[in-house]
Parts: C-alpha cells; sequence; structure tokens
C-alpha cells in the first residue's frame, strides 16, 4: 500500500476532516428520533463528546457543569489543579502573559510540585455536586495517582501519553503494565494515544475499557511541527476502529475508540463519528465556554515541558456558554455552537439512528468540499470562510 516518494521508498496517504465528506443516505430520520449515546465501561453516557484533560478547558467547577448536562470533562491530574490550591491566580497569569513569554511562563508554573492531597479534594469536589469524575495522569504516575482518585471514588481514569505503546523500552525508568493496572484498578481505564492498527490491538489486549486516538491533532499542540510525528485523523481513526471490530470479533469484547483532537467544528465532529469513532474528545471549543477556566486562551498539555515544549498556548476567545456549544441555541454561523444538533442533524440526513450506523455513513474524498461554491463567505471571512 502507497505511492513512491522516492526511489525504492513509498509513503501512504492518509486523509484528515478537511478532505472527505459524508455522502447523504438514502433514507433520512428526524434528528429527534436518533440516539446519540454511547456506553463506557458498562455505563451510558448522553453526550458522546468528551471535554479533553487540559488546563485551560477543565477545572472542577467546568467538570460539574459538563456532568450535569450529561457528559465528561477529565481533570488533568498533571496540571494547576493539583500543584496549587486556588488555581484561579495562575489562569489571570497565563492570561496575561504576552505571547512571547506564555511558554517560558507556563514552564515555570508547572515547576510547582504536584500536591497528592489536592487529588483527592478535586475528585470529591466533582462527586459532592452528583456528577461522575474523570481524571488522567501520565503512565509513570498512573498507578499511584490511579490509586489516590479511586479511594476518592473517580469513576473513570485516563492514562495519557504523546505516544502510547504496550512494548515501552526504558533503562532510566519503570514500563507501566498495563494488563495489572487494568486488573487492580475497579474502575475503567481508558489510554491513549495512538493512531495504529498494530497498537490498538495491543492496548486492547490488555483489558482497558477505551482507547483516545490522535497524535499531535490538537489546536494548541505542536507535536507534528516538533517531533514530526502523527497521522491524520480520518486515516487514523478507520484504522483503529478496524482494529476494534478485529478485536471483538476475536474476544467477544467491544472496546470504545474516541477519536481526541483536531475537531473544532460539528462537521468535523460528525465525520469523526462516519469515520469509526464511538466518542470524540475536544478541548479548543470547549476552552471558548464562559465556563472554562482559561479565560479565553487555551494550551497543549506538553507546553510546560521543561526541555522540549510541544504545545503552545493560544488564543481562542470566548464566544458562549458551555450549553449553548453542546445544546444551542447558536448564534454563529460556524458550526462552532450547538454540537449536539449539529450531530443529530448529521445523522438524521444520512439515515444513521444511532452511533454504530452513523459509523457505516459513506465517505468520499472531496478536495474542494470545504471551498466549492464558497466564494463569497471567504471573501468576506464569514461562515466557512473564516
Amino acid at each position: 500500500m502507497g505511492f513512491f516518494i522516492g526511489r525504492d521508498r513509498k509513503g501512504r496517504r492518509c486523509y484528515g476532516f478537511d478532505e472527505i465528506a459524508l455522502a447523504p443516505g438514502d433514507v433520512t430520520i428526524d434528528p429527534d428520533d436518533v440516539d446519540i449515546g454511547w456506553q463506557l465501561g458498562g455505563k451510558r453516557i448522553d453526550v458522546p463528546i468528551i471535554a479533553a484533560a487540559m488546563d485551560g478547558v477543565v477545572d472542577t467547577k467546568f467538570a460539574i457543569a459538563m456532568g450535569k448536562m450529561g457528559g465528561l470533562a477529565v481533570l488533568n491530574l498533571e496540571g494547576v489543579q493539583a500543584r496549587y490550591e486556588n488555581p484561579d491566580e495562575i489562569f489571570v497569569k497565563i492570561a496575561e502573559a504576552s505571547p512571547e513569554e506564555a511558554t517560558h511562563l507556563v514552564q515555570d508554573i508547572y515547576k510547582e510540585p504536584i500536591k497528592e492531597e489536592l487529588i483527592s479534594i478535586r475528585i470529591e469536589e466533582i462527586k459532592s455536586a452528583g456528577v461522575p469524575a474523570i481524571v488522567s495522569a501520565i503512565p509513570q504516575r498512573a498507578e499511584r495517582f490511579g490509586k489516590i482518585a479511586e479511594e476518592a471514588g473517580v469513576d473513570f481514569f485516563v492514562v495519557q501519553s504523546t505516544v502510547t505503546t504496550v512494548k515501552h523500552i526504558s533503562s532510566h525508568s519503570e514500563t507501566l503494565d498495563f494488563t495489572k493496572l487494568c486488573k487492580e484498578m475497579s474502575v475503567p481505564i481508558i489510554v491513549g494515544n495512538t493512531c495504529s492498527y498494530e497498537v490498538t490491538l495491543q492496548l486492547m489486549e490488555t483489558g482497558i475499557d477505551a482507547l483516545l486516538v490522535g497524535i499531535g491533532p490538537g489546536a494548541a499542540c505542536t507535536t507534528r511541527g516538533v517531533l514530526g510525528i502523527g497521522v491524520p485523523q480520518v486515516t487514523a481513526t478507520v484504522d483503529c476502529a478496524s482494529a476494534r471490530d478485529f478485536y471483538y470479533t476475536q474476544s467477544g469484547r467491544y472496546v470504545p475508540i474516541i477519536t481526541d483532537g483536531g475537531m473544532s467544528i460539528g462537521g468535523d465532529i460528525c465525520k469523526a463519528f462516519a469515520c469509526g469513532a464511538d466518542a470524540v474528545m475536544v478541548g479548543s471549543a470547549f476552552a471558548r465556554a464562559e465556563e472554562a477556566p482559561g479565560r479565553g486562551y487555551h494550551w497543549g498539555m506538553a507546553t510546560p515541558h521543561a526541555n522540549l515544549p510541544r504545545g503552545t498556548r493560544i488564543k481562542v476567545g470566548t464566544m458562549g456558554t458551555l450549553e449553548q456549544i453542546l445544546y444551542g441555541p447558536a448564534e454563529l454561523d460556524d458550526g462552532s455552537q450547538n454540537l449536539m444538533g449539529a450531530l443529530r442533524t448529521s445523522m438524521g440526513n444520512v439515515g444513521a439512528k444511532n452511533i454504530k450506523e452513523m459509523q457505516l455513513t459513506k465517505i468520499i474524498v472531496a478536495p474542494a468540499f470545504q471551498t466549492e461554491g464558497k466564494v463569497f463567505q471567504k471573501a468576506q471571512r464569514v461562515g466557512m470562510g473564516k
């Protein structure tokens, strides 16, 4: 598979969201009649859009608001919520920093040690509101933080890194045993990130409950520029969905995949489901909510890395409440609001009654999809021309 990119060397052609389109179905369904819920660890989640574990997006207040609307918002245990008793002061500093000093400031802020007692406090704050708590940690701290989180009553635990594999080789630190972690913890384990068929199979065989798909597509992520690695999200999702389906036929156990990053508007989210996602994870779309702690700013999870930052702080602005972004009413014409309405309407137009049927939608390669007939929008910088 692939094309020759030079003498004796082939490269595979891969696709991103801007390069494909969804073909309408032969039957259409009333959007109010479609089911957009999904299952995670045996529990039904009404909203299939998860707020990413990024400090500019999720704090305890945002997690509570998202939970009350039927969704999940992941709290980052490596971030300021677990380092500072009063994170609001930190967000003000980050928002007021100039572009030139932002990365250095964030690096300094994240030098503050993580305080394990704050992990329990933050989880208890979320749980006291009567909503599910979901938190994330890097593999090096997953076992320790997982035990603390479990004791505090967490509902879901995420282990997340830039690239996750089962076969990790290191002469400096012990490799996390995902099989052991899944057996020791009593809550569902979500692991990421990956973008390959083979690694998806290997990770699912360890007993994980869900998988995050995507390397470098996030709005604030610079991994692709710094490291040169990643696979466009359409191809990554299709590959990982294929592995999920093969694993299901072999084991009888269904492990949902979550497309993570590269989506900020309704159309991209709809395409992710059509490519095989069971749910999606987004950051920048929610960073623009009035409830987001970043005050209109958003930064990548690897921005504070001491030696090789792979993220940056970007200004996304504030454009509405979380309810508007999820459920409308939309005041903007670019697909950034009423994401749930967009998903329901798209599913209705392709004739999908639920997410599983949406995954069977006919997909076409459409290079002109974003530009055909949009001359005035692009010239006036409105709608799809922004």
